[in-house]
């Protein structure tokens, strides 16, 4: 039986490995346009392979078991990836990764939690993983985002934010313009991508059940869920990143923190 199962691995993996020919392409095509992107793509290319191969095996073992804890592990392990990432992103935000993580924890799990009371996937750990998987990795993008945005443009208008504190103005209401252009531009590229969707390109979940031989009415199905996940989990972890970001901009005493942007 393991010999048979390690056998279809291999045998699947020689699609993968054929499809290295493109790779290849790209890599040429760098080499004369002297681009000096070779080493970068080869090394993408072959990080990926790893950590797909490992995630690979690791969710075998995980959909075989039926405690939950496995979830929660999986789950957490994205959430602080991604948190970390997103923090890498806004470097400049005080306890960025911090902010980041719980902003995508939050998101994630209030979008996860009403998709499941809702009966709209079972939790187990099939479908629960690839679901969080999507929310994550769009929240950790949109969330990095929004956190650098937030900061950059407050340093814009350092002089506007704090005649507003001077007035008077709570470091919230100083700072509410800076926080809703943030948000829409965090928030557009998902607005744009649910506007074209299925009209300039075929999502991957949609794509991956159609060529899995599911029909293309399941397949949209399937898909609406998705994007309006997407959506949700978006929109609530980049709200929550601004109410914990803002206040590492000021002081107790209501004045912008000047270490926070004296920094390029």
């Amino acid at each position: 039986m393991d010999q048979a199962w390690w056998l279809d691995f291999f045998t699947g993996m020689l699609k993968p490995v054929a499809a290295l020919a493109v790779v290849l392409l790209a890599v040429v095509l760098s080499y004369f346009q002297k681009l000096e992107l070779e080493g970068e793509m080869i090394y993408s290319i072959f990080r990926a392979f790893v950590q797909l191969s490992i995630i690979g095996f690791v969710l075998q073992f995980i959909f075989t078991q039926s405690n939950i804890l496995w979830i929660l592990v999986a789950y957490l392990f994205m959430v602080s990836v991604a948190g970390y990432t997103a923090g890498q992103r806004a470097k400049h935000v005080p306890r960025g990764k911090y902010v980041a993580g719980a902003s995508i924890l939050i998101g994630t799990a209030v979008t996860m939690l009403t998709l499941v009371v809702l009966n709209v996937f079972p939790f187990t750990p099939r479908y629960i993983i690839p679901v969080a998987g999507m929310m994550v990795g769009n929240a950790m993008t949109t969330t990095g985002v929004t956190m650098k945005r937030l900061r950059d443009d407050i340093k814009i208008q350092i002089s506007l934010v704090e005649t507003a504190l001077a007035l008077g103005a709570t470091p919230r209401q100083a700072t509410v313009e800076q926080v809703k252009r943030s948000l829409v531009i965090a928030l557009s590229p998902v607005l744009d991508n649910a506007k074209t969707v299925g009209l300039i390109s075929l999502p991957g979940a949609m794509t991956g059940m159609i060529m899995g031989g599911a029909s293309p009415l399941e397949a949209i199905q399937l898909q609406i869920v998705v994007m309006n996940m997407l959506l949700g989990a978006s929109t609530v972890s980049c709200i929550i990143s601004t109410y914990l970001s803002w206040p590492n901009f000021f002081t107790k005493a209501y004045q912008l923190e000047a270490k926070v942007f004296s920094s390029e």
